[in-house]
């Protein structure tokens, strides 16, 4: 099988989600045009996602502080240990 080089257009997740995904016809797919269908893709959840920014992650952490949770003896998570003696 071929080696896809970096500059060719990923033609089989493109109809995968167009053709799957959105349930285009065939005829609707090949009129849409790359660009509509990866602002398509992003308003669906796929394709590549930035991490949060500092100030974004920040206040992330302020709306949903982790609530205190207890250290137990040989627990280096912080979490409540689940063993029963």
């Amino acid at each position: 099988m071929p080696t896809r080089r970096n500059d060719q257009f990923p033609w089989d997740a493109a109809m995968a989600f167009g053709l799957g995904a959105m349930r285009l016809s065939p005829a609707e797919f090949w009129a849409t045009t790359p660009r509509e269908l990866a602002a398509a893709m992003r308003a669906l959840g796929y394709g590549a996602h930035r991490p949060p920014g500092r100030g974004e992650l920040d206040e992330m952490m302020r709306r949903h502080p982790d609530g205190g949770l207890a250290k137990t003896e040989g627990d280096d998570l912080g979490r409540a240990s689940d063993h029963r003696d």
